[in-house]
């Protein structure tokens, strides 16, 4: 995923099918420096994390 669309879907109120090794996230913010994005499973969200943005995939 690129920077801009990240930052998008995290400024954006409406949740977006978002996933980090098949399991759904939700973006809380994006490092767009280091290409980074904090987020956590939308099941456990006190499994915060940091990922680089190419581990992310938007679904339709």
């Amino acid at each position: 995923m690129n920077t801009m669309r990240a930052q998008e879907i995290a400024d954006s109120p409406v949740m977006a099918h978002v996933t980090l090794n098949g399991e759904r996230v939700y973006i809380q913010h994006v490092d767009g420096d280091n290409e980074t994005a904090r987020v956590y499973p939308l099941d456990d969200p006190a499994n915060e994390q940091n990922v680089h943005l190419s581990e992310l995939e938007e679904h339709s």
